[in-house]
């Protein structure tokens, strides 16, 4: 399967995609001298962020992206290192201070299993912080999930199809007791994102969401794919400039007790 994340494509709405994460880390409290990892961390600049704001000593970011990886380094130094691998594998060697992870976990799933290893990993006492998109309901998911369903798409993705484990917020919270963290916060929030014109959705959602179907289609299959999912997608939003793309999230910090 290839690696169809593009730091470049992700980048065109980087101070949209920042507000979030900067919310998630004003729940966090600093760690001076602490560990930390940032699962999921993409480009790395927002990881770089959290490890001089937090005052950990280390920050690992941890990313299956080589080529967001490769953008990373160049963030790289006084503690923070980045590394290859999965949300999936998630297996600290020493307990941490700080599991953070910025729009990243709906991509592993399971959550009940994937939160009980999260909690495993932590020191007591130890943060727990997470923003998640819940964004499922929305045209632009929809409609992505849709075509993806139709031929010649389906055949081309050999009965692949997107699933999405991000749960409802009371769900996460009951989880996170039953695992013994304490000071539970979690949180849904509406980000209200205005984009030059509704053609920008599709923009976005290339970046981030259509990349499940990029990976397993031939180039051409998906340049197809891409042209009946904005035909349709264009048919269904309104004709507004500025377009309000709203998006919801999940954002979640809690103390392990």
């Amino acid at each position: 399967m290839a690696d169809a994340w593009n730091p470049d494509q992700y980048a065109k709405f980087r101070e949209e995609r920042r507000q979030p994460f900067r919310d998630l880390l004003a729940m966090v409290e600093p760690i001076p001298g602490g560990r930390a990892i940032d699962l999921g961390c993409g480009p790395g600049e927002l990881t770089r962020e959290l490890h001089d704001t937090t005052q950990v000593a280390v920050t690992i970011g941890l990313d299956n992206s080589e080529a967001m990886l490769e953008r990373a380094q160049a963030h790289a130094g006084r503690g923070l290192r980045f590394k290859l691998g999965t949300i999936l594998r998630f297996a600290p060697t020493k307990p941490l201070d700080l599991v953070f992870s910025n729009s990243a976990l709906q991509w592993a799933p399971d959550h009940e299993k994937l939160f009980e290893r999260l909690a495993a990993g932590l020191n007591e006492g130890g943060q727990l912080a997470v923003q998640m998109p819940a964004n499922h309901e929305h045209p632009s998911h929809v409609i992505a999930d849709a075509v993806a369903r139709e031929e010649p798409f389906a055949s081309e993705l050999d009965g692949y199809q997107r699933q999405w484990p991000v749960q409802q917020p009371e769900w996460y919270a009951e989880l996170l007791h039953t695992l013994g963290f304490e000071e539970i916060d979690v949180r849904v929030q509406i980000y209200p994102h205005l984009l030059d014109s509704r053609e920008e959705v599709v923009e976005w959602v290339k970046g981030t969401y259509l990349t499940a179907y990029q990976s397993r289609m031939r180039e051409e299959v998906y340049e197809k794919y891409v042209e009946e999912y904005r035909s349709r997608l264009m048919r269904t939003l309104r004709d507004d400039r500025p377009f309000m793309y709203t998006y919801k999230r999940v954002l979640m910090h809690a103390r392990k007790g």
